[in-house]
C-alpha cells in the first residue's frame, strides 16, 4: 500500500455553515470539516468530489 500513493484533496472551509441548508451542512461534516478555516485532506474519490461540488461556494480546494 505504501507504493500506491492515492491522490488527495486539501479542503478548507472558508464560509460559515451557520444558516446553510441541512444537506450542505451534512456534506461539510462528511468531509470532516467542523469549524471555519479548518483544513482537511480527503481521498480524491467520486463521492468526495460530489460533496465538494455541492458546497463549493463554502470551500477552497487544492489537489495534491
Amino acid at each position: 500500500m505504501a507504493n500506491n500513493k492515492q491522490k488527495m484533496l486539501k479542503v478548507t472551509l472558508v464560509r460559515s455553515m451557520h444558516g446553510r441548508i441541512k444537506r450542505h451542512q451534512a456534506c461539510a461534516r462528511g468531509l470532516g470539516l467542523r469549524r471555519m478555516h479548518q483544513t482537511v485532506e480527503v481521498l480524491d474519490t467520486p463521492e468526495n468530489r460530489g460533496m465538494v461540488n455541492k458546497i463549493g461556494y463554502m470551500l477552497h480546494c487544492e489537489t495534491e
